[in-house]
């Protein structure tokens, strides 16, 4: 679903969904705080903000999961810590009226209210006709959470420490992606707690993959350390990754970030699209969507 640009100044900023192609944890700090190194893309679907002036700020949210925001406070969500957050910062009087479509399932491994708080910086930055530099805006995203600053530019990135160093990837080749996620929410806490047994080493490479199969044998070589604990705790995530699989074409069927979203990977688009409409038609409660990897980032239209 989507939000339509209304009479006067408004702008519309797309947040992306964040998907984790690869995800090692690599230690965990003294501080409780794990260590991560992650391959992150970005997927073309995502929740969609329209932001108009007005004399304060204001969160409205519909779309299709707008109903697993209803109890938490306005005050607490994302996209409202980031603008109270970037107008302290710049001493802004203006205010701004904020529609948020939640397009993307909630606590589902897709980084969605990080990458509404990266939107809503970017569209407010717009609106109140701010210039941040790059580093300043970074740190002030990194204030929200660790996902928040990739999903910044959204753009693919090897991802270290606990989010805030992100070193751009050889080419990526274009690709096609099926977000498949059951309708169960997953905290990333829990994952984590559930999480068993050492650590694993980093895996950043330096050489393009030529195609989409070059990429999936890349990163076969490579895993998601979350899967294993978050299965436990959701086992339908075992079915999601069953059914992305048995799927014509697919690459490889992964789950991303602490789930419970799943992607398969593929090189063409009919195939995406195929596998897509397999999946929902045999699971017609699951959230199912093809959309494109994002290899040389989205584009924004106000």
């Amino acid at each position: 679903m989507s939000v339509s640009a209304e009479s006067g100044a408004v702008v519309r900023r797309r947040a992306w969904a964040k998907i984790n192609l690869t995800l090692h944890v690599t230690t965990r700090r003294a501080d409780g705080y794990h260590e991560l190194d992650s391959l992150i893309v970005f997927a073309g679907v995502g929740d969609e903000l329209l932001i108009s002036p007005a004399e304060g700020l204001s969160l409205e949210v519909n779309g299709p999961f707008a109903g697993a925001l209803a109890s938490e406070a306005t005050a607490d969500n994302l996209v409202m810590r980031a603008a109270a957050g970037l107008r302290a910062r710049y001493g802004v009087t203006q205010g701004a009226r904020i529609r948020l479509a939640k397009n993307l399932p909630v606590a589902a491994g897709l980084g969605g209210g990080s990458a509404d708080a990266a939107a809503a910086l970017r569209g407010l930055s717009r609106l109140w006709g701010l210039e941040p530099p790059a580093a300043e805006l970074t740190a002030l995203a990194a204030e929200l959470g660790a996902d928040v600053p990739v999903c910044i530019a959204a753009l693919p990135g090897f991802v270290s420490g606990i989010g805030e160093k992100i070193a751009p990837p050889p080419p990526l080749p274009p690709a096609w992606l099926v977000l498949v996620n059951p309708g169960v929410p997953l905290a990333t806490a829990a994952v984590f707690a559930a999480r068993q047994g050492g650590f694993s080493q980093a895996a950043v490479w330096h050489d393009a993959a030529p195609g989409a199969p070059a990429l999936a044998a890349r990163l076969k070589e490579r895993r998601n350390d979350l899967e294993s604990p978050a299965i436990k705790l959701v086992p339908e995530i075992a079915d999601v990754l069953g059914a992305i699989g048995a799927t014509p074409e697919c690459l490889l069927a992964r789950m991303s970030g602490s789930g419970a979203t799943c992607f398969g990977l593929y090189a063409h688009q009919a195939q995406a699209s195929a596998a897509a409409a397999a999946i929902e038609r045999d699971r017609p409660a699951w959230w199912v969507c093809a959309a494109p990897m994002l290899v040389d980032g989205p584009r924004d239209s106000d």
